[in-house]
């Protein structure tokens, strides 16, 4: 399994690697590369400790509100003409602080 570690230059000159979705799962490191094999073996320790699972959550909306229609109109015979419309419509106050 792969894991994302996001790797950030701390004040003190050395580095952070923090494994992305593992809470707490923070190692340092003089260089970059020391930060991630401390990173890879804390979290070999805890993965040891422990085991992981994937659950199923409830499903919420769709974060954006135009998928949840998107396509509906597809067979709707009047859906060209509504489109010329709206497209005469904007040409026509196109430059009217619109």
């Amino acid at each position: 399994m792969s894991y994302q570690v996001l790797v950030e230059k701390i004040p003190d000159g050395f580095f952070a690697a923090t494994v992305i979705g593992i809470p707490d799962c923070v190692a340092e490191g003089a260089t970059k590369e020391e930060a991630l094999e401390n990173a890879s073996a804390k979290l070999k320790e805890r993965l040891a400790r422990g085991e992981l699972f994937t659950i199923e959550g409830p499903h919420s909306r769709s974060a954006n509100p135009w998928l949840e229609i998107h396509g509906t109109l597809r067979d709707d015979p009047t859906f060209d003409d509504l489109v010329s419309e709206i497209d005469k419509y904007r040409r026509q106050h196109d430059g009217e602080g619109f």
